[in-house]
């Protein structure tokens, strides 16, 4: 069995393994440290824009309603399938994925909305939230691409292609 301790930064990460079941998949333990700590913020803040983009589905309301109903829906399902592929890359590089709202609002910079926005304000955030996804990710690359990671920045070129094109349809609600 594996047990490490959760990676906030590249300083304070350590995988801790089990004799004789060292990860040797040809990236350092720091490197993989430090694209686990970024991966853990990217986890953080794909499930809180999950969680926001669920509750805009649950309560937008007005004119508009059944068409973002129905895209706030098809947003937060594929959000969730995200989420899974992100804490199962941290888990693949051998450090604990974050978990408990408690670790996500720490290492997010998603805010959350507790009031009921108008549906033109909910786009509004949900765009500015994609496009923070977005820069997340992009701050990840250049660590996975310096240790040669592909399998990470692969998972990052996906989320970027996803949040830049959600950012730019909800934008183009806006217009």
């Amino acid at each position: 069995m594996t047990t490490t301790t959760a990676p906030k930064s590249a300083k304070s990460a350590k995988a801790v393994t089990a004799a004789g079941t060292a990860i040797d998949i040809g990236i350092s333990e720091r490197d993989r440290a430090a694209i686990a700590a970024g991966l853990s913020r990217l986890l953080a803040d794909t499930y809180t824009l999950y969680l926001k983009t669920h509750n805009f589905h649950w309560n937008v309301t007005g004119p508009m309603f059944n068409t973002l109903h129905l895209m706030f829906e098809q947003q937060y399902t594929e959000l969730a399938m995200a989420v899974d592929e992100i804490a199962e890359r941290i888990r693949a590089l051998g450090f604990p994925a974050p978990g408990s709202y408690a670790q996500f609002i720490e290492l997010t910079r998603i805010i959350e909305e507790t009031g009921l926005p108008t549906a033109e304000a909910m786009i509004a955030q949900l765009a500015k939230d994609q496009e923070s996804v977005a820069r997340t990710a992009r701050e990840v690359f250049p660590l996975a691409d310096a240790a040669n990671d592909q399998p990470t920045a692969d998972v990052l070129t996906q989320r970027l292609q996803v949040h830049e094109k959600t950012a730019w349809m909800l934008r183009s609600m806006l217009a």
